[in-house]
């Protein structure tokens, strides 16, 4: 099975377009368009009953102490975790690809509704995809003015200070089934329903940082 972007090219840089935010002089960083990238794959195996997405920051501060603080930098080793921005499950066999900001469009305080969500296959058939909450719920938590449900895809915002930048795996799985979880689930959670039935996998990532410096240099 092949997966590829027409938005990025593999292991390049991942458009500001495509980002939760983007560098800002004045202030370190603005929201961005926040659109999810183009994404297409093909040689699906036969048997193959739904398709399942993911996108996830491979390299997350494991701890937030010292992220977005001036006069503090994060150091490259520091210990880093996955952070999931895009679970999208359901997805059927007869969907090629998904268009560059088909699915997110805009940054949207509180989260975008789910876990449903229509789709129209080129066929004209309607189909109900499913999202996944992602990480951006529990990061802005404590926050009044962002806390909520944040579904579906929402854009790299890795810390301004991190001197390490961020690749993004963008992940492709054939299950043999339609995807097991009912109601909500997170990122990790869907990962680990579909162990046991994934016929077939394919991935591609891009590199995103909002360090002025960083980002000069992975663009080069």
């Amino acid at each position: 099975m092949r997966l590829w972007s027409d938005t990025f090219t593999e292991g390049g840089v991942i458009p500001p377009e495509c980002a939760f935010a983007q560098i800002e002089p004045a202030t370190h960083v603005r929201y961005a368009a926040n659109r999810n990238p183009h994404l297409g794959w093909d040689e699906v195996p036969s048997g193959a009953q739904s398709l399942a997405l993911f996108c996830r920051d491979v390299d997350a501060p494991a701890v937030k102490q010292g992220m977005n603080q001036e006069g503090k930098l994060l150091a490259e080793d520091l210990p880093r975790v996955d952070f999931y921005h895009w679970t999208l499950v359901d997805i059927p066999v007869a969907i090629k690809s998904l268009g560059e900001g088909k699915l997110s469009e805009m940054v949207t305080p509180h989260g975008k509704p789910g876990p449903l969500l229509p789709f129209t296959i080129k066929n004209g058939t309607e189909h109900q995809l499913r999202q996944g909450l992602n990480d951006y719920t529990a990061l802005f938590a404590g926050d009044p003015d962002m806390a909520g449900e944040y579904f579906g895809y929402d854009g790299p915002f890795p810390p301004w200070n991190d001197l390490r930048p961020h690749a993004y795996l963008f992940c492709l799985y054939a299950l043999d089934v339609p995807f097991p979880l009912e109601g909500n689930f997170t990122g990790p959670e869907a990962r680990l329903a579909i162990r046991g039935h994934i016929l077939d996998e394919a991935q591609v990532f891009g590199v995103y940082s909002l360090n002025p410096e960083v980002a000069e240099s992975v663009a080069k």
